[in-house]
């Protein structure tokens, strides 16, 4: 019983770490004056920005770091990076220290892979922690890495709204408090113990709780998380943020109280139909007694490693058989060296030889990453259409809208006995969003305009980012996820660098010197409006790389969904 409590106090602390270290999506609020003390240009800013995501690029050191060391030295690594890499930043735009440009890049870069190794333990903890519906505490935690920048700029407000420069002080400060915090439970983890027939239900039921709990913080620093109204009133708003991550440590008491809610509450209230781990106890006993075929194969294999063995075919399946005559050129182009089925393991040869691994990755490339990108130019945006007291506002609009996008990310499973659809339709489905944004901000300088299109970039880049874990599983293998998702986000990077260094020459190009640094101050709608059109029609073909992905996999997707109905039908 204990060993169940402590088990969801480190979901708790998993949760405090994500929701206090998304800390480069504040980057914009204090971009302009980091830009100004230096005396840089704008695209020596943006490799500011890039160095930042190239932290992810050596984020495989945190795993090898897990092989030699305990979890906690990890942690504390983390934030001991990030101390030293927002510290300095924060020394410097201070002008209490001079440092040359690329000792501040250095700074950046460390920043950048603090994150990284913060991400890898919370990873770490939910795995070791769920392994039965690690896909449920994933997705819930990395949803509040997207509230970073909301807490943040309520922490600022209630602090001192007027110094943009404390941003970073906070970045470097929070997070190692928030690991102390964090260091009982993570230290007091319970031994790994098997769930019975109905603890997989009771842990849905908390899970269904947490993602409320979750869902109203959102709605909160929507709300609330730019209110500027007065110090009193941000600082009890602040402390009503804090009070919402503090909620639910009272799980612990849920877990004691389990049989009143399971007699009383519970037996009623049934939950069926996720992909993840939502499903009928019967259903997970199949799945259990089918991991012994997990050779064959005719096998699909889950998210949790179970394996659903392919029965007779199916009408669906025979359709396709007898449609394959009567394909078109478009049709075998899009048959050729399709996936044959879902939850085959790709080492990193076959992954680089598989066409559906690069139409994945264009998808990614030139959507998510293209809202990343955003991200980190919305102070330099809101500045050229004199909306500059509109920055942090619009970073919290952004950062909120990409939490609620985070959740959603999860509602295919659970909707999927009433609407099933390809996750890769999903990601297609998510991608639109930016590309009608971006030309809307092209169309249009107003403030309606740029909210708009920064909730709608926001809940689009959110969605695909807590989604692409899931979608890398299912395609090419849950045992090398690790490896094969790491791979697919050097695109970020590489994305930061081409589409940053794209805007900043646009910038220039219809940029004046400013009047004390020397650095460049761009007026009008000038300033961003072919970076729009042309991030707008990159977000088209990574639209078309994600239909036509979609295209490649759905077979499979139907397959893998005929077959565990035909499965649970035949077990039942």
């Amino acid at each position: 019983m204990a060993g169940q409590s402590r088990k969801w106090m480190i979901l708790v602390a998993t949760i405090w770490i994500q929701a206090f270290t998304g800390t480069n999506f504040d980057f914009s609020t204090y971009s302009s004056d980091l830009k100004s003390v230096l005396g840089i240009s704008q695209v020596q800013l943006n490799y500011l920005a890039v160095a930042s995501d190239l932290g992810k690029v050596f984020g495989w050191s945190s795993g090898l770091a897990l092989l030699y060391f305990p979890l906690w030295t990890v942690l504390f690594a983390a934030a001991t990076m990030g101390f030293v890499g927002y510290g300095v930043q924060w020394l410097v735009i201070t002008n209490v220290i001079s440092l040359p440009y690329f000792l501040v890049f250095l700074c950046c870069l460390l920043a950048g892979l603090s994150i990284c190794w913060f991400n890898t333990v919370c990873f770490v903890l939910c795995i070791r922690n769920f392994p039965a519906n690690r896909s449920l505490a994933l997705s819930l935690t990395v949803s509040f890495n997207g509230v970073s920048a909301a807490l943040y700029t309520l922490a600022y407000n209630a602090i001192n709204p007027i110094s943009t420069q404390l941003y970073l002080l906070l970045n470097a400060l929070i997070p190692l408090i928030v690991s102390f915090a964090a260091l009982i439970p993570i230290l007091r983890q319970p031994p790994l113990e098997p769930l019975p027939p109905d603890g997989v239900r009771r842990d849905s039921f908390m899970f269904l709780l947490l993602n409320i709990l979750a869902v109203l913080n959102g709605v909160y620093l929507l709300l609330f998380g730019s209110k500027t109204s007065g110090v009193t009133s941000a600082r009890l708003l602040f402390g009503g943020s804090i009070l919402l991550l503090i909620l639910p440590l009272c799980l612990p008491g849920l877990v004691y109280a389990r049989n009143w809610y399971l007699h009383k509450v519970h037996s009623s209230f049934r939950l069926e139909g996720s992909g993840f781990i939502l499903v009928d106890v019967d259903e997970l006993e199949i799945h259990k007694g089918m991991v012994t075929r997990e050779a064959s194969f005719d096998g699909y294999q889950l998210l949790n490693d179970d394996v659903v063995l392919r029965t007779a075919i199916t009408p669906v399946q025979k359709s396709f058989i007898e449609d394959e005559n009567n394909r078109s050129c478009c049709s075998n182009l899009i048959r050729r060296n399709q996936l044959g089925m879902l939850g085959e393991e790709h080492p990193l040869f076959l992954l680089l030889c598989r066409s559906d691994f690069w139409l994945y990755y264009i998808a990614y490339f030139c959507g998510g990453t293209i809202g990343l990108v955003y991200s980190n130019n919305l102070g330099q945006i809101a500045q050229s259409l004199g909306q500059s007291s509109e920055t942090t506002t619009l970073v919290t609009l952004y950062s909120s809208f990409s939490f609620f996008g985070r959740l959603l990310s999860a509602t295919p499973d659970y909707i999927r006995a009433k609407f099933y659809f390809a996750r890769t339709g999903w990601l297609a489905v998510a991608l639109f969003p930016t590309t009608v944004a971006l030309f809307l901000l092209a169309s249009s300088g107003s403030l309606s305009a740029l909210q708009a299109g920064t909730a709608l970039i926001g809940l689009s880049s959110g969605f695909i980012f807590a989604a692409a874990v899931s979608i890398t599983s299912e395609l090419f293998g849950p045992n090398s996820v690790g490896v094969n998702h790491n791979i697919l986000i050097t695109n970020i990077p590489i994305g930061s660098l081409v589409y940053g260094f794209l805007a900043a020459l646009v910038y220039e190009s219809h940029s004046t010197a400013g009047s004390k640094t020397g650095s460049v101050i761009c007026m009008g709608r000038d300033c961003y409006f072919l970076t729009f059109v042309w991030w707008g029609c990159l977000s088209v073909i990574g639209l078309a790389s994600s239909v036509v992905l979609f295209l490649r996999t759905r077979r499979a997707y139907q397959r893998f969904e005929q077959d565990r109905i035909a499965s649970s039908m035949l077990y039942s």
